[in-house]
């Protein structure tokens, strides 16, 4: 069982989203003149996740939702800034326990937004976009869900 932010939860997550065809990308940038392009970086920042076996204390995690040439993908990035991509067209950033309850589906997306638990900075027509994606893919990802340790 792949642990929930895990290099190994990510790889697991790209080889469902492998699966996503170019129309299931291209419809879910419908409304958004950024992602329409075909090219979106949707970014997530999640404040206070679990250490890794011997590292002291709480992490940030960063991951990036890449939708570029007909193909999406999840990133787990670095957090030095001078070592990551592109910049992400919207950030969002997170708690570890609002980013879990999402992940498991115990939290609407717009229920976070809506209270303010998730600060978004940038596009929010490409964050719909990312979304709109990730609910194509929603039946992919379940299996993975019901695996993830949190």
């Amino acid at each position: 069982m792949p642990k929930f932010l895990s290099p190994e939860w990510v790889a697991a997550v790209n080889a469902l989203l492998d699966g996503l065809s170019a129309d299931e990308l291209e419809a879910a940038a419908t409304g958004s003149l950024a992602a329409a392009t075909g090219h979106f970086r949707v970014s997530q920042v999640v404040r206070g996740a679990p250490g890794a076996a011997g590292a002291p204390g709480p992490a940030t995690v960063r991951t990036t939702l890449v939708v570029e040439g007909g193909r999406a993908h999840l990133e787990l990035e670095d957090q030095d800034p001078d070592a990551r991509g592109l910049p992400p067209d919207v950030e969002l950033e997170l708690s570890y326990d609002d980013a879990a309850a999402l992940s498991r589906g115990d939290l609407e997306p717009g229920e976070a937004l809506g209270t303010g638990r998730v600060r978004v900075r940038g596009d929010l027509s490409v964050l719909m976009a990312g979304q709109a994606m990730l609910q194509a893919a929603a039946r992919r990802l379940a299996g993975l869900q019901a695996d993830t340790t949190y």
